[in-house]
């Protein structure tokens, strides 16, 4: 039979004598725990008894003295009572079975000298082999059972004793013997949780090259890729499994889950579309985690489009969707304008019993509002209210963009004073812009001041978009003093003008022929082109030609380029006065 120790594997023609008995050339054989009982003098005898045979020697050591450096660092049954965790015996042995993994014995120092000992210890130092878990050690394996040997080291790697596993799955291949892929699977997966990706690597390429490597297999190594090397390093791996035809049958739907998380996590979605695209090319369905993936995936990176494909493809295959992938689909169709989708999809959530938040009402009244469905906004918030929730600041602006949105001006100031005198701490910058909007749609000047001074009032920091409704509400009223004054409180106050602030406010002195302070307010400004070209239009309208010529020109030696109508303008004036 085959024996092997320590790296050391030699074959004999005929067995191994039994042990306590003679041997064919009356050489006695002294039992290993006969060396245990007589402690003292004699234990490095007993430790190191050599049987000398015609064809070779095997050392027949005791198997299962722990070293000091092994000691108490794992698993203790393994090292001191083997594999089968049977307690030794009263007399000191250890019972009738000894199979499984055994420790490399302690030789003593007298064992080492000589040409058996020299030779033994030169085959274990070549056999240990550096990794990351440590020397891995070589055994004698008395037991010669693939399929429970298999089971051994599933155990071991399912309780993360990654160097007993290894040194198991060493000895096995050392032995001739080859593990299941479920236990090679095993002491993969106990190595990349401890770390040791370099060994683990190892693995995968004995797998790979045995054929034993599976879907799970694949799953394992290229999320411990990604995590140490990076997703391209994944991906390009993943590519060569699908190109090679013996990996690609073992390519199930989990794997590719994976390299779609992969690639969502790095944000490459158009990675994500052509994973998704290969599923069907290779005959393949996808499960809910897959499409959970997809619409997630795509709705992060903003891709609503692909996000609303995958989610109907989902419904063609009859997988019912989960709560989120609802949520992330009706947040795609706000976005989209797909009001009828996003409330089908609403509908859907009803019937299977879900209970909608906050954030799917408002996502809903928001796409309704988009579209000008102020009604079916108006009954979505009904329904909110007897779903015993609360509307908060984003329900308030989606119903206000509504009324707005449809032209309902006037029922965006009372729907705000209804807020107002409500829920008045829910009010802010944006709901108060809403209503200065309508302000400026209506030329309710004096209404816009008032809502000013209550934003103000209330500590709130007014932007340069609400000072530009309020002054554009003055424009359209025709109150040219009024604005220019809101212009000159925004300078003081520190808000600094934007250009739709120069322009609302030098139309509104034109009209109310404020000529002197049009010229101001252009010596304040920055040379801009559409400043220039407004106030050359509006001189022209309002007849003062002579002042237009004059910034014409000023506008030309600035370097500014008039537009065609400010060209068509000039040219007509200057063929008039010929």
């Amino acid at each position: 039979m085959a024996t092997v120790w320590s790296g050391c594997s030699t074959s004999f023609s005929q067995e191994l004598p039994p042990r306590g008995r003679r041997g064919d050339d009356g050489t006695r054989i002294r039992p290993w725990n006969e060396g245990r009982r007589r402690r003292g003098s004699r234990h490095a005898e007993a430790a190191s008894t050599v049987v000398v045979i015609a064809r070779g020697c095997v050392c027949r050591a005791a198997p299962c003295v722990i070293e000091p450096d092994v000691a108490g660092k794992e698993e203790a049954g393994v090292g001191a009572w083997g594999m089968d965790d049977e307690l030794p015996s009263a007399d000191g042995s250890d019972g009738p079975r000894r199979h499984g993994l055994r420790r490399r014995p302690v030789r003593s120092a007298a064992a080492e000298k000589g040409p058996v000992g020299a030779r033994s210890a030169a085959l274990a130092s070549g056999a240990e082999s550096k990794s990351e878990v440590g020397g891995s050690r070589l055994h004698f394996l008395e037991e010669r059972d693939e399929e429970l040997l298999s089971k051994r080291l599933i155990k071991l790697g399912q309780s993360n004793k990654v160097r007993s596993a290894t040194e198991l799955f060493d000895s096995m291949r050392a032995s001739g013997l080859q593990p299941s892929a479920h236990a090679c699977n095993s002491l993969l997966a106990s190595l990349l949780r401890k770390g040791c990706f370099a060994d683990a690597m190892k693995i995968f390429e004995f797998m790979k090259g045995k054929g034993m490597a599976t879907g799970h297999t694949y799953t394992l190594i290229l999320k411990a890729v990604a995590s140490n090397e990076g997703y391209f390093a994944a991906l390009k791996m993943f590519n060569e499994i699908e190109e090679n035809d013996e990996s690609n049958k073992n390519v199930d739907v989990i794997v590719y889950n994976t390299m779609i998380s992969v690639c969502g996590r790095a944000k490459d979605w158009a990675q994500v579309e052509r994973l998704w695209r290969r599923l069907a090319d290779n005959s393949l369905s996808g499960t809910l985690m897959t499409y959970d993936l997809l619409v997630s995936m795509f709705v992060q990176c903003g891709q609503s489009e692909l996000a609303i494909d995958a989610y109907e493809e989902m419904l063609q295959r009859g997988l019912d969707p989960s709560e989120d992938i609802m949520k992330a689909i009706i947040a795609s169709c706000t976005k989209e304008g797909k009001w009828e989708f996003a409330l089908t999809t609403f509908r859907r959530m009803l019937s299977a019993g879900m209970k909608p938040s906050i954030i799917v009402f408002n996502s809903i009244i928001n796409s309704l509002g988009k579209a000008g469905e102020d009604e079916l906004a108006f009954r979505m918030y009904h329904l909110l209210t007897s779903s015993d929730l609360k509307p908060d600041q984003y329900t308030w602006s989606a119903l206000l963009s509504a009324l707005y949105r449809s032209g309902r001006c006037w029922d965006v100031l009372d729907l705000f004073q209804g807020i107002k005198a409500k829920y008045s701490p829910l009010l802010n910058n944006h709901l108060y812009n809403i209503a200065l909007m309508s302000c400026e749609r209506l030329g309710q000047w004096e209404h816009a001041l008032q809502l000013l001074w209550m934003m103000e009032k209330d500590g709130l920091q007014i932007s340069a978009v609400s000072y530009n409704h309020v002054i554009g509400a003055c424009e359209v009223a025709r109150q040219p003093k009024i604005a220019l004054n809101v212009y000159q409180r925004m300078t003081h106050q520190r808000c600094s003008p934007d250009t739709f602030t120069h322009l609302s406010v030098i139309r509104a002195c034109i009209w109310g022929s404020l000529w002197n302070e049009v010229e101001d307010i252009l010596e304040e400004v920055a040379p801009d082109s559409s400043i220039y070209n407004t106030v050359i239009h509006g001189l022209c309208l309002r007849g003062k030609i002579r002042l237009a010529k004059k910034t014409y020109t000023k506008m030309r030696s600035i370097g500014l380029k008039p537009d065609g109508k400010t060209r068509s303008f000039m040219l007509q004036h200057i063929a008039t006065d010929y």
